[in-house]
């Protein structure tokens, strides 16, 4: 008998073997792969092929999934609106009063020059009764703009999420990335008014990623901002783009961005000490970054040449597409744990953020009460 997507995930998972099943951004192709044993492989220097795990931290290893087999399925999940918006969780006012602690912190260190930009996060905990697959059905059909994923290694645990963000997409030589910041709820407007703050922030972001870039790239393309919406947000976001010269290599480019400040702050490691010192809890993947690792793709293009019309020549395309890790959560068996978080600059009100982070969590507790 042969099975079908969804029995071949849960199949997989019964088994207690990696997988991933992801689709990317307004795609409806799902695509799942296998690793046939457990053992958990690590990126060494970013020339490895599979399927890419990365933490927050980037002195920690990032996980490699092996492509061991892999499927694809148009799956016909019930499209829900992305407006779809449930309840934020209620806060027993001890969580609430850390993080607004958490926030004045970063906004005097801000103050006192030694930081110009910190992304403050905190963890939700739920429960549910909904078991990974059907939470990751649920992602399926409210999230078609973002890329969606089921994650899943017996020796690390499982991860969903619906992530906006772009970290990098590669092609041979060609590269694509963004800087998206600067968070508004969406109120059914067609677009938002940004302040000073958003705007500001985002500057900041595209400007690090620009600098990061300038000596790695060339044919260096920066777009116009816009606004840009995911699910029941808004954000500020810039198109950036160019081409990788040959002596650059990945694992170069990846570690002069992540983690970028749309997630971490400037300057870079000034903040990240601030976060891993004051947050008081592990970020794990949260606010790392995951997808493909140097996929091979096959293109058959027709011969330009003479006499030669009607035959073809092979090319074969390098990829890699990766994702920062937002809107996303852990599931250790009934209890789900939900990441949110947002931009502390000098303009930062620590309610506002506070808020902000209410509002961001909408996004997976839609999937988890949907």
């Amino acid at each position: 008998m042969t099975l079908n997507f969804l029995d071949r995930i849960a199949q997989q998972y019964g088994n207690q073997l990696p997988f991933v099943a992801y689709r990317k951004p307004n795609e409806e192709e799902v695509r799942l792969i296998l690793q046939n044993d457990q053992e958990l492989h690590h990126v060494v220097d970013y020339r490895e092929s599979g399927f890419i795990f990365a933490p927050f931290n980037a002195s920690d290893e990032a996980i490699l999934l092996k492509n061991d087999a892999s499927y694809s399925e148009i799956l016909n999940t019930e499209k829900t609106s992305e407006n779809s918006d449930s309840q934020p969780m209620k806060d027993d006012g001890a969580g609430k009063a850390f993080h607004l602690g958490l926030v004045q912190r970063g906004i005097h260190e801000i103050k006192a020059g030694n930081l110009d930009k910190v992304v403050l996060s905190r963890e939700v905990e739920v429960s549910t009764s909904k078991d990974p697959i059907q939470l990751f059905q649920n992602i399926l059909s409210l999230y078609p703009t973002a890329f969606c994923y089921i994650w899943y290694h017996p020796k690390v645990g499982i991860w969903l999420g619906a992530t906006p963000e772009m970290l990098l997409e590669m092609e041979n030589q060609r590269l694509k990335t963004m800087s998206l910041a600067g968070t508004q709820k969406y109120l059914g407007e067609d677009s938002p008014v940004w302040g000073n703050k958003e705007l500001e922030e985002q500057q900041m972001v595209t400007q690090f990623i620009t600098d990061s870039l300038k000596d790695k790239i060339k044919l260096l393309t920066i777009s116009e901002t816009m606004s840009y919406r995911a699910g029941n947000l808004w954000h500020l976001k810039t198109s950036i783009s160019g081409m990788t010269t040959p002596e650059i290599g990945l694992s170069e480019i990846i570690h002069s961005l992540h983690p970028t400040p749309a997630v971490c702050g400037l300057p870079k490691l000034k903040a990240k000490d601030f976060i891993l010192k004051n947050e008081k809890y592990l970020r794990e993947f949260y606010t790392g970054f995951l997808g493909e690792l140097n996929f091979k793709e096959e293109v058959n293009r027709p011969s330009k040449r003479r006499n030669q019309e009607n035959r073809a020549y092979r090319t074969i395309k390098n990829k890699t597409s990766l994702f920062v890790n937002l809107r996303c959560m852990k599931i250790h068996k009934n209890k789900l744990t939900l990441y949110v978080g947002g931009g502390i600059t000098r303009e930062s009100d620590p309610e506002m953020e506070w808020k902000e982070t209410c509002d961001k969590s909408r996004t997976m507790l839609n999937i988890i009460r949907s």
